[in-house]
């Protein structure tokens, strides 16, 4: 199949908000791909490459272009194989074999092509063909239900490769994805909440946790090898050897656990965020690293144990096997409860100690991995938002010189584009100004006076007073006297919070829509 038809798709995406004439128009395009292509397209329409980084940064790609070709050639096939030689370029000189390989590339490309390419390699596909939208064509283009790809995607982490064993091996095909030892599962996610009795209104009778505000980590057992993996799936087993010791003793031939790795000071309080994620990607000095910032392990749930896989089990049962297995002093404090007093104790208990808040979960809920449903919620008692950075302007006086002001946005999916709430420019450390310059320069993609526009990719909380009207910005919705709290360097655009939960919460202060 030539590139163009791909660009044509994603264009067609782009152009309407329909979820079912996004996943029709995938359909259509998937039946026709050859069994070759598969993989590759979906990777491609999802904004993944196959290669992952191959190198390519924002200059390079600008300076690679060259005049487009009139008549469309270009191949998917011929653009993954110059595209997997780019990302084996290595040494003295490759930099400019990177460039020159592009600018060939480029130059088989149309204009529609071309844009395709640019957005495709520098991560900035949003046309909404998100995962959830390409399972729901995948389904229908294999014949296959939504629920059937959805829980292969779960297991894998794959979803080319689901959509290929779909569209060619059918049923057959997704039933050869099991839950299987060292190959971590996507990890289920929360929506926030209020408070308390909005949880208890919404779930009734509710397990309550400790939120622990550390790393999010899943770890695999097999008698005396143990492996730890991150939120992203990237595994950091050397990174953490006492996370591997705390488990390695565990009476279980094998198990899956879900927790947070997190640092405590000398009185068992927690130490800030950013403190435990220096020891994550560390390879060097690692010994020197757990003396100065030692690691603890609170586990939240069992995925998996002794050859029996539980994700469909409700939660109950999970934490039964949790705490069985692994005992009341590696697992997060839990309360089980249907009275608001009780669990407002419970809240107040998990701030004295210096925790951020507290967990909601619906006690009969499945894993459902990957997923930010309604069955788990996080409170917290300042409102928080994980928003992303759209635009920063250049400061004045002691900040000159500096990315200062940021421009902050909502996630949302039905356009797979970020929706502006306001600006901040307070919380900002020296060290945090001078970090946040560095990255939104490198990822800066035009100016306009005194405001420089980014790639939307860097993720930040912010806490905030309170919503209010306002016709100054798109949603119609402004935050009052937002602060940053810190970088979310742990997630990427994709999991930021979606304008669809600011809109809750708003109607949670105001009993309606926005302005």
């Amino acid at each position: 199949m030539l590139l163009a038809e791909l660009a044509k798709v994603s264009a067609a995406l782009t152009a309407t908000r329909s979820r079912l004439k996004k996943t029709h128009e995938l359909a259509t395009l998937l039946r026709r791909l050859t069994p070759s292509e598969i993989a590759i397209a979906v990777a491609y329409l999802t904004g993944s490459l196959p290669q992952g980084k191959i190198g390519l940064g924002y200059a390079i790609v600008k300076a690679a272009r060259i005049a487009p070709a009139v008549d469309a050639v270009l191949t998917i096939g011929a653009v993954h194989a110059t595209l997997s030689t780019i990302a084996k370029a290595r040494g003295a000189g490759s930099q400019a074999e990177r460039k020159h390989l592009l600018s060939g590339l480029f130059g088989q490309a149309t204009q529609e092509e071309q844009v395709f390419l640019e957005h495709l390699i520098l991560g900035e596909m949003r046309q909404g063909a998100l995962d959830g939208v390409m399972a729901e064509a995948i389904a229908e283009a294999s014949g296959l239900t939504p629920d059937a790809v959805r829980r292969a995607v779960m297991l894998s982490g794959d979803l080319p490769d689901v959509a290929d064993k779909a569209l060619q091996q059918g049923q057959a095909g997704l039933d050869g994805f099991s839950f299987e030892l060292f190959r971590p599962i996507q990890p289920m996610l929360a929506q926030p909440a209020g408070a308390v009795g909005e949880a208890l209104g919404q779930m009734g009778q509710s397990a309550f946790e400790y939120k622990l505000d550390g790393a999010r980590v899943q770890i695999h057992k097999l008698d005396d090898q143990v492996r730890v993996f991150t939120r992203h799936l990237n595994e950091v087993t050397d990174s953490v050897p006492e996370l591997v010791e705390a488990i390695s003793g565990l009476a279980a031939h094998s198990i899956v656990l879900d927790g947070e790795a997190i640092a405590l000071d000398a009185d068992g309080r927690p130490l800030p965020f950013q403190v435990t994620m220096r020891r994550f990607g560390r390879r060097q000095q690692v010994a020197d690293m757990r003396k100065q910032i030692p690691l603890s392990v609170s586990c939240f749930d069992c995925l998996y144990l002794d050859g029996t896989d539980l994700i469909d089990q409700p939660d109950q049962e999970r934490i039964r096997a949790l705490h069985e297995r692994v005992g009341e002093s590696l697992c997060v404090p839990r309360l089980v409860t249907a009275d608001i007093e009780a669990a407002e104790r419970f809240l107040q208990q998990a701030m004295a100690v210096g925790h951020e808040g507290i967990m909601a979960k619906s006690p009969g809920a499945s894993y459902q991995a990957g997923n930010r449903g309604a069955d788990w919620l996080k409170i917290k008692p300042a409102h928080t938002l994980d928003l992303v950075v759209i635009a920063a302007e250049w400061g004045s006086g002691r900040r000159e010189g500096k990315l200062s002001n940021l421009h902050l946005g909502a996630r949302d999916p039905e356009s797979n584009s970020f929706v502006m709430l306001g600006k901040t420019f307070k919380g900002l450390t020296d060290a945090m100004l001078n970090w946040q310059t560095e990255q939104l320069l490198q990822r800066e993609i035009g100016r306009e006076d005194h405001i420089v526009h980014v790639r939307p990719e860097l993720v930040v909380e912010i806490a905030f007073n309170e919503l209010q009207r306002s016709r100054q910005y798109p949603a119609g919705m402004a935050l009052r006297f937002a602060r940053v709290k810190r970088y979310r360097d742990d997630k990427p655009s994709s999991e930021a919070d979606t304008i669809q939960t600011v809109r809750k919460i708003f109607a949670a202060r105001y009993g309606g829509e926005s302005a």
